[in-house]
């Protein structure tokens, strides 16, 4: 503070100067002014300059920041001042009763167009590209009547830049206090509501809507701490102060982790120790014993119930919870149980339900069985295997045996009959016509014997290949004797060369001769009718169908039989056999 007199401070000097050289219009700082002003505030916060003086002569802290040293526009400062940052009276409040007017002007309604307003609203005060109301479908310029207000726009030179956009500039204040009637009336009415309740009622319930906003502790904002109950997490995690910290109950490194972040101990610090003899065995162990699950249960149960609406609270109402959640257990058992007893019904499968427990099904015996090295029994009964899901033994048609038990030439049948038509009748044939097991032996061999004469037809080939090779090996003349007899070698090779080639081509037609006998015959046997003794003639892929099997009608007794035991689908009484 200076003590010296009261002095004018510089910027209503320069300030009143400007006012007298120009009344008419504002002057705009220029850049040099902004420079200088903006040295001149450097040169103040660094003590060089002489700092600047309100209206009432005490000096302004440089270093305020300038949101707080500017006056709002409507206390009408000319110079530097701090006045609106103190305590004022009523009288000396600053006044918002020349505010620049804002909005639309209601003072008269227009009802035609008028040339030069805006295509769309029809408002004077702007044009069709600057209009922000919804473009209409029929344009005020072709609409017969319209009813819109034009805006406000200042165009008063006194009125500065804050005030123009000031967003309080023309809000009245007693609007707010409609708002305040209205809530108390609200308020008035609930009163009054929950008095006659309670004046009808006197064990009426008050729900948490009503006034009693404190019941629940998880739901109210309480100071140093805040609890969400659906992250589950305090922001405070408080301990007494009397009591041993945790990471003081072993003082081995080594011993259960501290989080000194969220001050949990999870495992035993003292393991060697049983957990009911220590003091704290850690807080899985506190966590998981006594009825901290049915606190936990019944903490669940009630996060559920009030969120699907139901006023209830485990630390409010621990009674009402309690019998709630007994019968809710009570009705779940029941439906499991209704619907159990309802698909049992419907789809059967009760004698089921009756097998005695898997206790006793897996339970072990006093039956003892001992094995030999090579795994059979010497002692005791074999274990049964377990049987499949589907029906054994099971065998149709009057067969003794399945489908595949028999197999011939490369074709499945059954073993019982050897027939090799599936789902046919079993007329108890032991074996077919000419079939014996010396056969079945030669068609093994048959299918190796047939495989061999292709083989020995490329064998001569390859073999008259080496042979040309050795001898021309052989009959190759060494260097020393080449030069001597040279001429008649050559001819000797050329003669040799041709001879060799005719030969070629005699065993090639031979070969042709042979595939086309080959391929005659089959062709006749396959178009001859298939008897018993002719198994192996024909290539097994050019086997016709069923050429196997012996094609002769059933006697007058087969069909008898067969009628008898075949399956009836038609017949009702079928389901009981």
């Amino acid at each position: 503070m200076s003590s010296g007199p009261m002095r004018t401070p510089v910027s209503q000097i320069i300030h009143s100067k400007d006012v007298q050289d120009a009344e008419e219009e504002p002057k705009k700082k220029s850049r040099e002014d902004w420079r200088k002003a903006k040295e001149l505030e450097e040169a103040r916060k660094a003590g060089t300059a002489p700092a600047a003086v309100d209206e009432e002569g005490r000096d302004i802290n440089p270093h305020i920041p300038q949101y707080i040293s500017n006056a709002p526009w409507y206390y009408g400062s000319l110079g530097p001042t701090l006045k609106h940052q103190r305590p004022q009276h009523e009288d000396e409040q600053g006044q918002l009763d020349n505010r620049a007017p804002k909005g639309l002007d209601t003072s008269k309604v227009v009802t035609k167009f008028r040339k030069g307003a805006c295509e769309n609203c029809g408002a004077m005060t702007h044009k069709k590209k600057d209009c922000l109301e919804r473009p209409r479908k029929v344009q005020a310029k072709y609409a017969e009547s319209i009813v819109v207000h034009d805006e406000h726009i200042v165009r008063d030179a006194s009125i500065n830049y804050d005030e123009k956009r000031d967003r309080w500039s023309s809000y009245d204040p007693s609007n707010h206090r409609e708002i305040i009637e209205e809530y108390e009336k609200v308020e008035e009415a609930k009163r009054q509501l929950k008095a006659e309740k309670l004046k009808n009622d006197p064990d009426a319930e008050i729900s948490d809507e009503e006034g009693n906003e404190d019941k629940y502790v998880d739901e109210v904002d309480m100071p140093g701490t805040k609890v969400d109950s659906k992250q589950r997490i305090t922001v405070r995690n408080l301990r007494i102060r009397e009591d041993t910290a945790k990471y003081l109950r072993n003082l081995d490194p080594n011993s259960a982790y501290y989080d000194p972040k969220t001050r949990s101990m999870r495992d035993n610090p003292n393991p060697a120790m049983p957990a009911e003899e220590c003091e704290f065995a850690g807080e899985n162990f506190v966590r998981f014993s006594g009825d901290t699950t049915a606190q936990a249960t019944a903490q669940l149960f009630a996060w559920e119930a009030h969120g699907k609406g139901v006023d209830v609270h485990l630390l409010a109402e621990p009674t009402k919870l309690e019998l709630l959640q007994k019968e809710y257990e009570q009705k779940k058992e029941q439906f499991k149980s209704s619907t159990k007893t309802n698909i049992v019904e419907t789809y059967g499968g009760e004698e089921h339900l009756q097998a005695p427990p898997k206790s006793l099904l897996l339970a072990q015996t006093e039956e003892y069985i001992e094995y030999s090295r090579s795994g059979k029994v010497i002692k005791g009964i074999e274990k049964p295997k377990a049987r499949s899901i589907y029906e054994e033994d099971v065998y149709i048609n009057n067969h003794t045996t399945i489908w595949g038990s028999f197999w011939n030439a490369g074709r499945w049948g059954y073993k019982c009959c050897k027939s090799f038509i599936k789902n046919s009748y079993c007329v108890g044939m032991q074996e077919p016509e000419g079939y014996s097991e010396q056969q079945q032996q030669h068609a093994t061999s048959s299918s190796v014997s047939t495989a061999l004469p292709t083989v020995e037809a490329v064998q001569p080939e390859t073999a008259d290949v080496n042979t040309e090779k050795t001898s021309e090996v052989d009959s190759a003349p060494s260097s020393e004797e080449s030069s001597e007899e040279d001429e008649p070698v050559k001819e000797s090779k050329k003669s040799k060369k041709k001879s060799k080639k005719r030969e070629k081509k005699k065993k090639a037609k031979e070969q042709r001769k042979e595939k086309k006998k080959h391929k005659a015959a089959k062709e006749k046997v396959a178009t001859q009718p298939r008897s018993k003794d002719r198994s192996d003639e024909i290539d097994d892929r050019k086997r016709p169908y069923n050429s196997m099997y012996d094609v002769k009608a059933p006697t007058e007794d087969e069909i008898e039989e067969w009628k008898k035991k075949r399956t009836r689908t038609e017949d009702p009484m079928l389901q009981f056999l």
